[in-house]
């Protein structure tokens, strides 16, 4: 059993190497990534992207439909978990970017929320794994997707990646409650033979 001062201890060494990762992402000069990835930090507002692939995947019968809805569902308690939940619980301050210079060139609006954690992976995460279970061809291009835009929030300055990875893993475990239900409920006659 550890004692008392191995916990403070652990958590200010994995602090000191979340704020050293992101110093070294701040530090290094990409200005090929950098519009890109301020672009899809962007798009993934609100999950954007995940809402507009469900809509595309909801026009067709069977397991695309089904796949929508764990995805729709799976973004929903993901976002709630992250924002209702984790970011009150929690409380961690956002990165201070100009003390990390990060250039200018990949900024994108701070948001006023707590840091900890990163609602937009756990948003992408949680709908690209649930559409890749029940969709398998999705799963390595949506998996891509939802790690570049967790990527994007350290980059653009907004995370720490220790935010990001907490996200990931909230994701993950909302996508498996996400299939749990529409599994349960059953997908009913709009979802198609298939």
């Amino acid at each position: 059993m550890p004692d008392r001062d191995t916990v403070p201890a652990v958590l200010g060494d994995l602090r000191a190497v979340d704020g050293a990762l992101y110093a070294a992402v701040a530090a290094t000069p990409t200005p090929a990534l950098d519009r890109a990835l301020r672009l899809l930090s962007r798009a993934a507002d609100h999950s954007k992207i995940s809402f507009g692939v469900a809509a595309g995947l909801a026009l067709l019968p069977g397991r695309p439909r089904r796949a929508a809805l764990a995805g729709v569902v799976s973004v929903t308690l993901a976002s709630a978990a992250a924002n209702l939940l984790g970011k009150r619980m929690v409380r961690r301050h956002r990165p201070d970017r100009e003390q990390a210079q990060v250039a200018v060139a990949r900024h994108v609006h701070m948001p006023e929320s707590a840091s900890f954690p990163s609602g937009h992976t756990a948003s992408a995460t949680a709908f690209a794994t649930a559409v890749g279970v029940v969709l398998p061809p999705a799963a390595v291009p949506l998996g891509s997707l939802a790690v570049a835009v967790g990527y994007s929030r350290v980059h653009t300055g907004v995370h720490y990646p220790g935010d990001v990875a907490a996200g990931a893993v909230l994701g993950f475990a909302a996508a498996a409650v996400s299939l749990a239900v529409v599994r349960g409920v059953g997908c009913g006659s709009g979802c198609g033979a298939g």
